[in-house]
């Protein structure tokens, strides 16, 4: 095989939003590495997407048709997250050949130009059954809900056969074995927990001293943890997040804050949000029930168990002291001000709790490339036609 080729034609996207307006499935981070990065990893070969007629494709979209080329592809369902176990049956595949799994059905497809039948057209000339157990997402919430398998499967992906950086002898370490350090990352006088499961900081991140960490976590490279932190597993903080407080079983995706005190649980963050000093969440009902979720494109609510916290979409704010209710969903380009518990389902472009007021365009743009400048970036041509075809369809 010679590239991966992503497809969301039968994966439901709009049943993974608030994430998936802006991204691909496989662009979601969920353990340390994105869906993408785990299937390049494994394969060791580069990854492109399906061109699926939609205001995400780009120029690198493939279309699969019988002027295709003369690689071999292995087409993937998105919503895939692949393991050792997956790995041996894809690797085992034949031209034609396409792998399912019961109930989940197709989850790979490996093909040339040669079964390529017309646009978007594959001969399949055998199934083959997956009876392993399969990791895949359909809703937001199973991002934090599976974190803790993927943080250890992505652990030993990434680790395997490599040497952790040596440890300040300043920290106090838990079963060392379990914990990996990259090249540039900082920390001292810490306590890093590793009895009940992985720690792995990235490259050139910072853990600030009196922080303590209790796996499986993962601080990726680039990311900052502030004095005094408390941070639970199964947790992900990824590249260039800031956090401080108090933070369990949640995703960070990247470039997002938490960088004050407050409790974050059972909650999965996108890209460049910021929660204000004090702003914490409701993860548990005070009647133990279950939690749901307002599903926008089923228009219902979902159960998602006994325990959900909050879902913040892209470049969504909160005001200090905010308090999420339990099960909350907020849309992207959102600034969320409330006086008291927010309602459970804030929709895009939001100006406060109930989407009354909604967010200018121009002014939104304005203030997502304010705090990429923060950190040493401005938004790109390609993010603003995104977000001006979500604000015209949303």
């Amino acid at each position: 095989m010679q590239k991966i080729i992503f497809t969301e034609e039968y994966c439901k996207p709009e049943n993974l939003h608030p994430f998936t307006y802006n991204r691909h499935i496989q662009d979601i981070r969920i353990g340390i590495l994105t869906i993408r990065e785990k299937w390049e990893r494994y394969l060791k070969i580069p990854a492109a997407n399906k061109w699926e007629d939609h205001y995400l494709d780009d120029e690198n979209s493939v279309k699969i048709e019988k002027g295709i080329g003369k690689d071999v592809y292995l087409l993937v369902h998105a919503n895939v997250l692949p393991s050792k176990a997956v790995m041996s049956k894809i690797k085992k595949l034949q031209h034609g050949e396409f792998l399912t799994a019961g109930k989940e059905g197709g989850m790979a497809f490996k093909f040339s130009a040669t079964e390529v039948i017309g646009l978007h057209k594959i001969k399949i000339n055998k199934s083959i059954d997956f009876k392993g157990d399969l990791k895949t997402i359909h809703y937001p919430w199973q991002i934090f809900q599976l974190n803790d398998w993927a943080l250890r499967d992505d652990f030993e992906l990434i680790t395997a056969g490599r040497k952790t950086k040596v440890i300040s002898k300043t920290n106090k370490l838990i079963n060392p074995s379990q914990i990996f350090i990259e090249v540039g990352a900082k920390i001292e006088h810490c306590i890093l927990n590793a009895s009940e499961g992985p720690i792995y900081i990235g490259k050139n991140a910072l853990i600030m001293e009196g922080s303590l960490l209790r796996g499986p976590v993962a601080i990726c490279e680039g990311a900052v943890v502030k004095m005094g932190t408390k941070i639970y597993g199964a947790t992900t903080v990824g590249p260039y997040c800031t956090v401080a407080g108090e933070i369990k079983n949640s995703v960070l995706f990247a470039y997002s804050n938490k960088a004050h005190d407050g409790y974050l649980g059972d909650s999965v963050i996108g890209e460049w949000c910021n929660l204000g000093a004090g702003t914490s969440n409701s993860n548990v009902k005070n009647n133990a029930g279950d939690v749901k979720y307002w599903v926008d494109a089923d228009q219902k609510e979902i159960s998602a168990g006994k325990k959900g916290g909050l879902l913040m979409g892209d470049y969504s704010k909160a005001a200090i002291n905010t308090t999420f209710n339990t099960g909350c969903m907020v849309g992207i380009c959102c600034n969320v001000v409330s006086a008291g518990l927010t309602p459970k389902f804030i929709g895009n472009f939001s100006w406060g709790v109930d989407g009354i007021t909604k967010y200018k365009l121009s002014k939104a743009l304005i203030d997502i490339d304010n705090w990429k400048k923060l950190k040493g970036l401005t938004i790109s041509d390609r993010e603003k036609q995104i977000l001006t075809d979500i604000y015209k369809l949303y």
